[in-house]
């Protein structure tokens, strides 16, 4: 593909590009490259799909000719998958803000590039849809009940059961078909972005361009302000959010009365609706593919949700009662201690190796299961890797003291040099083949093992004997059951 970008790159500026750089992507399937020959610099990118990338071609040649900052694609392959547009740089909107929310506060002029964006926004939603075809919009063309329910759908499987929160499927689906018929009932011809947040705000030549849009179409105006004001990794004041929404409501009285009040409660909505969809893309990213950055973002979009559903005053109780349970789910709740933490745990291996919550994927799984074990005789059946006579079984009969000073000088090593280079948190399994003796007798010595050489809080979890608990730091020496 790479090289049908190089006679693209030829066909705009008529020389080959000295030099092909592939970008990160930001979650995109699509591939993009920057391309440069001389001072000319442009980005050749390779789509997955010919109908989403003509939905962008169309787009964007929509809001060009209507004066909005958008990408310009320069040429097009023969199959519709590869095309040149020009180079904006590396800077978005997020990037451009991280000073801001590192310390939690944002300046009158960072205040100002966001109102800056949000001023334009009515002028893409309107200009957007002025004349347009929506049938070529991928994959639907418009905001409806299908593509509602696509989303909560993903919310409920992706975030509620990969979190473990119970819930009762019909009065769940009760409140999802009274939040779909709230969002549908503007049916304005307006063009609705869908992913409307400051990663897709690129700063160029000192203005904001706006790219990414290829999943556009037409759709009540409230989706994308709630898209931009609630995006919880952006971290924006409550101040910067008045701010935006005054900026918003101030233009878009070019194009439409304005009742604020009215206004604000039918945004509230649509806030909901985007943050249970925020909170199915972490659960899926973080919960099940294990990315860690995905996983953090959770707490600030729970708390996001729980604000407005307060403001919603009752109308949507089981969610709320849903959200409120999430919240308190222990791999949810934010770890206040800075300090290291160690997760040993016990498992059976037919149901599978634990997943590692944390994201980062460090720490060991060992295997007990070339252990004698004691699960083999009538008198053990129904004891388990705490109990006495399990204890000396394997202490007399077996070669697990061995098996365990392996184990140590392995385990001591990570722990002392993650300790020194301060790193947060490793997981260490332990698996046999019912999880109930081998593995709990090698988590319980190694949980202790560690909390008394290395002076680190140590969370053990037996899963198969549905019992955890903390030994603390050194700094307290507590135990206490979860």
């Amino acid at each position: 593909m790479t090289n049908i970008l190089r006679k693209l790159f030829h066909t705009v500026t008529g020389a080959l590009p000295d030099e092909v750089i592939k970008l990160t992507g930001d979650g995109s399937n699509r591939a993009y490259y920057r391309m440069r020959s001389g001072e000319v610099s442009l980005i050749g990118t390779v789509g997955t799909s010919v109908e989403e990338n003509r939905a962008f071609f169309a787009l964007s040649a929509q809001m060009a000719v209507r004066g909005l900052d958008v990408p310009v694609v320069m040429a097009i392959s023969s199959d519709g998958l590869c095309y040149i547009q020009n180079d904006l740089g590396d800077t978005n909107l997020y990037e451009r803000l991280k000073p801001a929310r590192e310390r939690g506060s944002f300046t009158d002029e960072e205040c100002a590039d966001l109102c800056k964006v949000m001023a334009l926004l009515p002028d893409i939603q309107y200009l957007g849809a002025e004349d347009f075809d929506f049938s070529v919009c991928y994959p639907v063309a418009r905001f409806d009940r299908r593509s509602i329910f696509w989303d909560l759908n993903y919310f409920k499987y992706c975030f509620l059961k990969a979190v473990g929160v119970e819930f009762n499927e019909a009065p769940l689906e009760e409140e999802f078909e009274r939040l779909c018929s709230l969002l549908l009932r503007d049916d304005a011809n307006t063009f609705m972005f869908r992913d409307f947040q400051s990663r897709n705000v690129m700063w160029h030549d000192e203005r904001p361009f706006f790219i990414d849009f290829q999943g556009g179409r037409r759709g009540p105006i409230y989706y994308d302000v709630a898209s931009f004001v609630g995006q919880a990794r952006a971290k924006y004041t409550d101040e910067a959010v008045d701010k935006m929404l005054d900026a918003y409501l101030e233009s878009l009285q070019r194009y439409r009365a304005v009742d604020r009040e009215a206004f604000m409660h039918e945004l509230s909505y649509f806030r909901l609706f985007r943050l249970l969809q925020n909170l199915g893309a972490y659960g899926f990213r973080g919960l099940l593919e294990r990315k860690k950055a995905f996983v953090e973002s959770i707490p600030a979009a729970l708390a996001q949700a729980i604000d407005v559903l307060g403001l919603l005053n009752g109308e949507f109780p089981v969610l709320a009662d849903l959200m409120a349970k999430a919240s308190n789910m222990p791999m949810l709740m934010k770890q206040e201690d800075d300090e290291l933490t160690v997760d040993v745990m016990s498992f059976s291996y037919k149901r599978g190796i634990p997943d590692d919550y944390s994201g980062n994927g460090g720490g060991f799984v060992f295997d007990c299961r070339a252990i004698h074990n004691p699960g083999r005789y009538t008198e053990y059946k129904k004891l388990c890797g705490f109990d006495e006579p399990v204890i000396r079984f394997l202490e007399e009969k077996s070669d697990i003291k061995s098996f365990l000073d392996n184990v140590y000088g392995i385990v001591d090593m990570m722990v002392a040099n993650y300790k020194e280079r301060g790193f947060k948190h490793i997981q260490i399994c332990f698996g046999c083949t019912g999880g109930q003796h081998r593995s709990v007798y090698s988590a319980e010595h190694t949980a202790q093992h560690i909390a008394e050489k290395h002076g680190v809080k140590v969370v053990v979890n037996h899963i198969m004997q549905n019992r955890k608990y903390t030994i603390e730091s050194k700094k307290t020496g507590l135990i206490t059951d979860i």
